[in-house]
């Protein structure tokens, strides 16, 4: 970082505080507390402040469908940051929707490293989830990972299971009503979860359901971080660039673009995955799903790592060639 952009900084905020807008649960002050470390790496002295919301989303105790979806994660604190009440909001990117514009005047400057994607199943003893007795109930609340589960494993039950990740642990480990429950690994690990709990990794690439593999094709923006600002303030914008990690950001645009042409919704179960191959190339997979899972279409393009926005509209256009707008319509209702 410039010397020059390090006294701008100074000087913006010489007499209060850079403020960061975040949720209020544990992982998400996880979150916030690491780009306020990053910050300081690079702006020594300068004071950060988190600025902690409690949003209506995380005070629902129903089906966030009923309240507008998952947009409502993001759409206090964007207000608070068009408001002037915080210079950057910090957001899980599968949280931000892929059928709602930004607010105008805003932008994400930065996303962090890619972490970890897998989900995980986990469980009071370690049952695997082929030996989970048919019948039983596994919680969680994502669409995708519901329509996901029961392509496999369709004698079991999904329940919907709301609250942050420590107190659906809790009540996995008081609660019999659910034999496992499938989370984040990357979530895990962020509230140092990961060492006390029986656990079982799924993998991201896409299996058929008669190979005897559990797979998980990870959601849009799993695993990364956005942070987002005032496109007009440039020192912070500036500042947002040099923690930006640009090989994370081009699988963004790959994957959001894709969610963008689909105009997928809140509930729509919709799965998308890009990464680097070995060889250099971007790859981008891509999956559509009913409620249940029954019915599916799915695409897997590579393309060019320097034009990930086209990789992500060619996946788009072949999953709505193969059916997906019927699916995405049909969760609608």
């Amino acid at each position: 970082m410039s010397d020059g952009l390090i006294d701008l900084l100074s000087d913006t905020f010489a007499d209060r505080p850079l403020r960061v807008g975040t949720r209020s649960s544990p992982m998400a002050l996880y979150q916030a507390n690491d780009v306020r470390d990053r910050i300081h790496k690079r702006v020594q002295g300068l004071d950060v402040e988190l600025v902690p919301m409690t949003t209506k989303a995380d005070l629902w105790p129903g089906d966030l469908a009923e309240l507008g979806g998952k947009g409502l994660y993001t759409k206090e604190i964007d207000r608070a940051l068009m408001s002037a009440q915080v210079d950057i909001a910090v957001h899980c990117m599968k949280d931000v929707p892929g059928d709602v514009p930004l607010p105008q005047g805003t932008a994400f400057g930065a996303y962090l490293e890619r972490e970890d994607v897998h989900d995980v199943v986990v469980t009071r003893d370690g049952t695997a989830l082929e030996d989970i007795p048919a019948g039983s109930v596994i919680g969680t609340s994502s669409v995708r990972r519901r329509a996901q589960l029961h392509m496999y494993r369709p004698d079991l039950r999904s329940e919907r299971i709301r609250g942050n990740v420590n107190s659906r642990l809790a009540k996995l480990k008081e609660d019999a009503t659910y034999a496992g429950l499938i989370l984040a690994r990357a979530g895990l690990h962020r509230i140092d979860a990961l060492d006390s709990n029986h656990y079982e990794v799924l993998p991201v690439e896409f299996h058929p359901a008669d190979s005897g593999i559990v797979s998980m094709v990870p959601a849009v923006g799993a695993g990364v971080i956005g942070i987002q600002a005032r496109t007009a303030d440039s020192p912070i914008m500036r500042l947002l660039d040099e923690l930006n990690d640009p090989t994370t950001a081009g699988h963004i645009l790959a994957e959001r673009t894709m969610l963008h042409m689909l105009r997928g919704h809140c509930n729509s179960p919709i799965a998308g995955h890009a990464c680097t191959t070995a060889d250099g190339q971007m790859s981008l997979y891509g999956m559509v799903f009913n409620r249940d899972g029954s019915t599916f279409v799915r695409s897997h393009l590579w393309g060019d790592p320097g034009d990930p926005a086209t990789l992500g509209s060619r996946v788009a256009s072949d999953l709505l060639y193969q059916g997906a707008r019927h699916l995405i319509t049909a969760t609608r209702r």
